[in-house]
């Protein structure tokens, strides 16, 4: 149930259809008399006009206000807050190098943790089960604490932030447009009946194997039900200290920050002309949206993305499509609010419920481990 995390960036490009392109850019490149031409920094470089004969799609990040008009313009005509973007004040380089940074720091405080036990005076297979609970919500804890360190010591340094970043509100519960709470609800159905249907889809085409995958939950099933300390301390790791830590990571920092990603097409003669986000970062910020080819990364596109990174993250291939169903669930409920409480209320519900009914199924006599193989 606690998730393995290991994030990474790639720079993702999308391409346009060709006739979405030739609506957008021919009046542009036929009608407008001057040639656009697009200088390099540092450089006397320029490349030739815009012809829709060659055309390359290249990756930007656009980080910050690059252009307030195209902002302030996209918000207006935008009704759907799930639609919008995040203002994003760090760039491509800055999610790169803190998502490793997340990411080592998870796997090194579980290393260090594994280390210090013996000097501890702890022998694992000598504790009792609730001892063991015990030190999985410690290690869970210090794990938390950790990763959310680093996340926020790098986003302090961007301060002030938009408001709609690391956002948790718990006003308004019921309001129709944010309310945390009555999304939540929404999204948590919404999960249920999706996960529902994709385990049947899964069923049909795996048929009845009996030895195939199931998640982390069976490594858990000795402390299922064992004690009330047990359940407790596995309550507080997947109700509270998990949700806490992966939507903050996956849903507050990885798919916000994946909005603020555009690619431009520019025109290329001659030889191969290799570009890096970021260095015509002045020109591109410079040109005027409405009469170029410029198209961000959607915030649904940036919600699929992330939910397929938070079920890689897992590392339980054959739960993906679950987890993948979930993570989307969790990504649109967060751009509707634009809470993170949101998010972490569904997952919370999520996980704890799992909990919870397999330690009722176990106290009336249920063979859990049976259910969740058959299930």
């Amino acid at each position: 149930m606690v998730a393995t995390m290991i994030t990474s960036l790639p720079r993702f490009c999308f391409s346009a259809s060709a006739k979405t392109f030739a609506k957008r850019t021919t009046p542009f490149l036929y009608n407008k008399p001057n040639t656009l031409l697009l200088k390099f920094p540092n450089t006397c470089t320029t490349l030739p006009s815009l012809t829709p004969s060659k055309l390359l799609p290249f990756c930007f990040f656009n980080a910050g206000k690059d252009n307030p008009d195209f902002q302030q313009k996209e918000e207006t005509e935008l009704g759907w807050p799930i639609l919008k973007r995040w203002e994003v004040p760090w760039e491509w380089q800055t999610v790169s190098l803190t998502s490793l940074a997340c990411g080592l720091s998870f796997i090194l405080t579980g290393l260090i943790e594994t280390a210090a036990i013996p000097y501890l005076g702890l022998n694992i297979e000598e504790l009792s089960l609730d001892q063991k609970a015990e030190i999985l919500f410690v290690d869970q804890s210090i794990t938390t604490i950790a990763v959310l360190g680093v996340l926020y010591g790098v986003a302090n340094t961007f301060q002030p932030l938009p408001e709609d970043l690391f956002r948790y509100d718990f006003k308004e519960p019921f309001n129709l447009k944010k309310g945390w709470l009555l999304w939540a609800a929404i999204g948590l159905v919404g999960a249920l009946i999706a996960i529902a249907l994709t385990g049947v889809a899964m069923s049909l085409f795996r048929g009845d194997d009996s030895q195939r995958e199931t998640d982390a939950l069976v490594r858990l099933l000795p402390l299922i039900g064992s004690s009330s300390i047990s359940t407790a301390c596995l309550v507080g790791i997947t109700g509270v200290l998990a949700p806490v830590l992966e939507e903050t990571v996956f849903r507050g920092f990885f798919m916000t920050s994946l909005t603020k990603w555009y690619f431009y097409l520019i025109s290329l003669y001659g030889p191969n002309l290799w570009l890096w986000p970021g260095k015509l970062k002045k020109d591109i910020s410079n040109l005027n949206y409405q009469s170029t080819n410029v198209a961000m990364v959607p915030t649904p596109v940036s919600v699929i993305i992330s939910a397929a990174v938070f079920a890689l993250a897992h590392l339980t291939p054959g739960e993906f499509p679950q987890l993948f169903v979930l993570g989307t669930a969790l990504g649109f409920s967060y751009a509707q609010t634009r809470n993170l409480v949101t998010p972490i209320t569904i997952h919370a519900f999520w996980n704890s419920g799992v909990i919870l009914l397999l330690t009722f199924l176990q106290l009336q006599g249920y063979d859990i481990k049976e259910l969740l193989q058959a299930t």
